[in-house]
């Protein structure tokens, strides 16, 4: 069988495009290997109508949805992706299949600092993103590894909108992270308490993590914000392999897509945090549904066409 699209990854991008597409009478098939980025976090927030609800319900409402109208899910890891007759060629673990479009939502990878104690505790006393993870812990001490002044800056500052004890660890990766006198003076004007590392190791319970810095002092904090220590890596073989363009983003090179998705190869679309790191779940949802809309349309083109022909 030739689908009309198939999309790469089963998370909110790829789901939502393929709940459009099939609701659009579009045959479409989803590939997901299961291992979505969000799987460590119970609680999702800022999604309307499932906040505080876990992001594992939210994947298994979307794909119960996209079956309700035809959609196809296989759970295939991809082996990689050729240019077929009039489309496009996946192969994964369970064979072949072919497309006349290829839609590509496979995210990103989180890399953590490497700090004892910590890669344990992600998603739970160790998050990234304060509009993701704030509300749980309003009003209860945090604290903020960064790695280049501006970013630490930014997150410390952002996070005194949930918390009034904030404490911006500097240097904790025992590089130094040099904030100027204005940044300082900033966080110091709301109250952010600046100490400086490297950190040692974090430790703690279910609810709380204990940051341990070079000498021996012990922060308790509810939870430790790493945003702006990660790097961001797409998940985007298979765009390298088909060729596509990139660009350079402050977070690293990414692939290169327009407002609709449209990558430099014809036929292929990106919706996501493959190509936009700084998406949540809800914006990277809207993408997919954005991205589908636009593959509906060039699909409908290219339908009339081939009617043309015809006559």
């Amino acid at each position: 069988m030739e689908f009309d699209v198939i999309v790469l990854g089963g998370g909110a991008a790829g789901l939502n495009a393929a709940l459009v597409l099939a609701q659009a009478r579009r045959s479409v098939l989803v590939l997901d290997d299961g291992t979505p980025r969000n799987a460590p976090a119970a609680h999702l927030h800022g999604y309307l109508g499932f906040d505080g609800r876990s992001p594992a319900e939210l994947l298994a409402t979307g794909r119960d949805e996209v079956r309700r109208y035809g959609g196809h899910i296989e759970h295939a890891r991809v082996r990689g992706v050729r240019a077929g007759d009039d489309g496009f060629v996946v192969d994964h673990d369970g064979g072949a299949v072919t497309a006349r479009r290829l839609l590509v939502a496979t995210g990103l990878a989180d890399e953590l600092p490497d700090i004892p104690g910590l890669a344990q505790r992600w998603g739970s006393t160790v998050v990234h993103c304060p509009y993701c993870h704030g509300s749980e812990v309003q009003g209860r001490p945090v604290a903020v590894l960064a790695n280049t002044p501006d970013m630490a800056a930014h997150q410390g500052l952002l996070l005194r909108q949930w918390s009034d004890d904030v404490t911006l660890v500097r240097g904790w990766d025992r590089t130094e992270t040099d904030l100027t006198g204005e940044q300082l003076e900033r966080l110091e004007a709301r109250g952010v308490v600046v100490v400086d590392g490297p950190v040692v190791s974090v430790a703690g319970g279910a609810d709380d993590i204990e940051v341990t810095l070079a000498g021996g002092r012990v922060l308790e904090r509810a939870r430790l914000f790493v945003g702006g220590a990660l790097v961001f890596t797409p998940r985007d073989a298979v765009l390298r392999q088909l060729g596509c363009a990139r660009t350079d983003t402050p977070a690293g090179s990414y692939v290169a897509v327009d407002a609709q998705g449209a990558t430099s190869v014809p036929g292929v679309r990106a919706a996501g945090n493959v190509v936009d790191p700084m998406a949540n779940l809800i914006v990277s949802a809207a993408a997919g549904a954005s991205v589908a809309a636009a593959l509906n349309r060039e699909l409908v083109e290219a339908d009339c066409r081939e009617a043309l022909q015809l006559l």
